[in-house]
């Protein structure tokens, strides 16, 4: 038990101090706001306030702790032992930077919340991230500076123990579309043999030869993916696009009898989500998302409450809210399509926190770290070199003890095109990642016969 002491107990603090004790130090943690009671206790204790009285471990929190204007605030970065923090604290805390109030600015967003710039999508661009300003993206720092404030702790105080968190592995598939070729409707099937005809010859025969039954459609992956998941299904969530076509959203139909079997016989092995779509992030499609989620309950026959936006808009708060309100209580949107790495700087999934109405939610935000299409895309990186990065990410999550979770598509482990190279980038990250969490296991299960 660590013992806080503050001048007053807000939402803010209390949250936070709720992710980096409990959640992420394992440990238990109570306030006070008596300083005449706080200083007397034998407990170890941290005092989180204006006021230092005597050898207490003291951190004078961040402005950010306690304002509630929605304006960018100025952060400048401080540094200590060779490293890049920022939220300063003071020259008589025990440590240079708030760990808190940084923690906070992360998970909570701020930055998303005040930043007007967008990329063409008109989503937040990690450039605009301070992560990436100050050069820590691609790691874990929430995680890192509660280990550190830990250890810090520790010191000051022996008797501390702080529990050690799991690697945790979580393999996702989005299923934009499910085929290249197949199931489209005699409308879009009729164009696309137009157009391929006209202006991809190569293209057209493979079309033909698909829609004939002499070739396997590109994205029919299923099998394979199957091979690749055997004996860790339970790690392996696939998340479903059934919004209405659109530009952005140019799914199989919803209503299409094999599409609905595929989901079915893909439910018989995984756990499923919605993907709601591009649409549904829009001005004035609020209701897409439910009738979305309904559309996959119907088809599934059982209640749906995880989700990943298609192309990956968000905007705080609305697109949190827009999810909870459709009965959405777990989403994985929150990472970069452009590059691997820590969004909010965290690899544990967490609540959201709503700014502006400065409340936790029920909605558990599930980070990813990595996505297929960034390494080919964005980064034109080969496929070695993209495991290579892969390796790295995942080793910075295993170190801290938190959750990995990576995003592919059915038909980006095809090995064709762009993707030649690629399957085994899947094979190798999904055999390592699986490997990894069965060794926590074993360690945790020994640890136990050894208690």
């Amino acid at each position: 038990m660590i013992l806080i002491y503050v001048k007053k107990v807000n939402p803010r603090i209390e949250y936070i101090s709720k992710l980096i004790f409990n959640q992420l130090l394992q440990t238990e943690f109570a306030f006070s706001t008596n300083s005449s009671e706080f200083r007397k206790t034998d407990l170890p204790k941290l005092n989180y306030s204006t006021d230092k009285f005597d050898d207490e471990f003291y951190i004078k929190p961040h402005r950010l702790m306690f304002s509630r204007a929605m304006i960018k605030p100025n952060i400048e970065p401080v540094w200590y032992e060779g490293n890049k923090y920022f939220c300063e604290s003071s020259k008589d805390s025990d440590l240079p930077f708030d760990p808190l109030a940084a923690s906070f600015y992360l998970v909570s967003r701020h930055e998303e919340y005040t930043e007007t710039e967008r990329d063409h999508l008109d989503r937040f661009h990690a450039k605009n991230s301070i992560l990436t300003k100050y050069d820590l993206l691609q790691k874990p720092v929430v995680n890192i500076w509660a280990k550190l404030l830990g250890q810090k702790l520790k010191e000051h105080y022996p008797v501390l123990q702080f529990g050690e968190t799991p690697f945790r592995f979580i393999s996702t598939i989005d299923i934009d579309n499910a085929w290249a070729y197949k199931n489209k409707g005699l409308l879009r099937e009729g164009a696309s043999l137009l157009r391929s005809f006209f202006k991809h010859p190569s293209e057209f025969n493979e079309r033909m030869q698909v829609l004939r039954g002499k070739e396997k459609d590109p994205y029919d992956t299923y099998e394979y993916i199957d091979s690749v998941f055997k004996g860790n299904e339970d790690k392996v969530k696939f998340f479903i696009l059934l919004g209405d076509y659109a530009r952005f959203d140019k799914n199989i139909s919803p209503h299409n009898k094999n599409y609905q079997k595929l989901i079915r016989n893909i439910r018989k092995k995984y756990i499923v989500g919605i993907h709601p779509s591009f649409a549904s992030s829009k001005k004035g499609n609020r209701k897409k998302t439910g009738v979305e989620r309904a559309r996959l309950e119907s088809i599934l026959g059982e209640d749906v409450r995880i989700s990943r936006q298609h192309f990956l808009p968000l905007k705080f708060p609305k697109s949190y809210r827009r999810l909870i309100k459709s009965g959405i209580n777990e989403d994985y949107t929150m990472g970069y399509s452009c590059m691997p790495g820590f969004r909010a700087g965290i690899c544990t999934p967490y609540y959201f926190y709503d700014l502006e109405r400065e409340s936790t939610t029920n909605l558990l935000v599930v980070p990813f770290q990595i996505l297929d299409g960034t390494f080919p895309y964005y980064l034109h990186l080969s496929p070695q070199k993209a495991l290579e990065e892969i390796t790295a990410i995942m080793s910075e999550v295993k170190k801290v003890g938190g959750t990995f979770v990576s995003v592919w598509h059915n038909e980006t482990v095809n090995d064709k095109g762009i993707w030649e190279g690629y399957q085994k980038v899947f094979e190798e990250m999904n055999r390592l990642g699986f490997e990894w969490a069965k060794e926590n296991v074993t360690h945790n299960k020994e640890e136990e016969v050894h208690i």
